[in-house]
């Protein structure tokens, strides 16, 4: 009866996110169709923007359902491009060579916050604080200029084009296809497979175990501490090829970059229907978080008069929102449990 009620809510989370999503986008196809929303491309588009944000927000998905949480994604996602750009560019070093470097310094962070969080017992929150810190000091310490990425590998990858079978016409009757780059391939990838890997794996159902009781799980012979171990290397692995991925869009590394990303990874899961308490959620949910704040930026930058932080306004206002009803059925199942 309980898993089932898990369940519930976490259907009933997900759904108002995509109905969410699908309001508001066909409201700004329906008000903004002059200015090119309804177009294919512009759909799209939200997908090529954030597919670094929608792999990271996975691994963020991961580590919260486990209870946890990860703040230091964006000083990562930091370091990998100010990395990567610094061994291409001024070591002259192989593309393939820093994509290796760029997932071993993701790998690395999850190691070392994994053993701090599971063996030592060290809040979530302070360890990936540090881990926050660290990594923009780090990227400082490489370089504090910005550094262009002219790598032709790189910027061969960068510019590759994916044609879709399908497109729209522009004002001077000329057919544009559509396209997509393969960022969004490797993001719907990983989705799909941490999807999988959730619903169907006994690491999954482990990771639910232990966000909804470790000391439950604990009890039924569940390894708690190398799951979630496990949890924070998958995590970190994701946030460094969330940040080649990122660093495919901006072919650049500089300090400020990523700056709020961890904020968003965190709103694009708890919009998505992921407990902050732990044990519910699912990375679907949070690639529709993360459609639903691209959304929103699209909508904000199309009107052209609104002023770029009206985003942040209206993502913390959405993030009251699922928080509150978050609270609200946790509040009913605990009614219904007593019943």
């Amino acid at each position: 009866m309980k898993r089932t009620k898990k369940i519930n809510s976490n259907t009933f989370l997900l759904m108002i996110t995509i109905v969410l999503f699908a309001v508001m986008y066909i409201a700004g196809m329906i008000i903004f169709r002059e200015n090119g929303f309804a177009k294919p491309q512009m759909f799209l588009n939200l997908f090529i923007s954030n597919a670094g944000l929608i792999v990271i927000a996975c691994g963020m998905t991961i580590v919260m359902i486990t209870g946890g949480i990860d703040i230091s994604v964006g000083s990562v996602t930091a370091l990998v491009c100010m990395v990567m750009a610094y061994a291409m560019e001024n070591k002259g070093m192989n593309a393939y060579v820093a994509v290796v470097i760029a997932l071993a310094i993701g790998t690395l962070y999850g190691i070392v916050q994994g053993y701090l969080v599971a063996y030592l017992e060290i809040q979530p929150f302070i360890v990936t604080l540090a881990g926050m810190f660290f990594g923009r000091g780090m990227t400082a310490v490489v370089s504090t200029d910005m550094i262009a990425i002219t790598n032709e590998t790189f910027m061969a990858w960068a510019k590759c084009k994916i044609m879709m079978p399908f497109g729209s016409y522009n004002k001077n009757g000329e057919f544009q296809q559509a396209y997509i780059y393969p960022t969004v391939v490797i993001a719907l990838v990983v989705v799909i497979v941490i999807s999988i890997v959730l619903k169907y794996s006994k690491f999954g159902r482990k990771l639910y175990a232990i966000g909804g009781n470790a000391q439950s799980a604990l009890m039924m012979g569940l390894d708690v501490k190398k799951t979630k171990m496990q949890a924070y290397v998958l995590d970190g692995f994701l946030a460094g090829l969330g940040g080649f991925l990122f660093c495919l869009n901006s072919c650049a590394g500089f300090v400020e970059q990523a700056k709020g990303l961890e904020m968003d990874a965190i709103s694009a899961a708890v919009i998505g229907g992921t407990l902050l308490s732990g044990g519910v959620g699912t990375v679907i949910g949070s690639l529709f978080g993360v459609l639903i704040k691209g959304t929103i930026t699209s909508l904000i930058t199309t009107q052209g008069t609104l002023s770029s932080w009206w985003v942040r306004i209206t993502l913390s206002a959405l993030l009251c929102f699922f928080i509150v009803l978050q609270a609200v059925i946790a509040s009913i199942k605990k009614k219904q449990a007593k019943n």
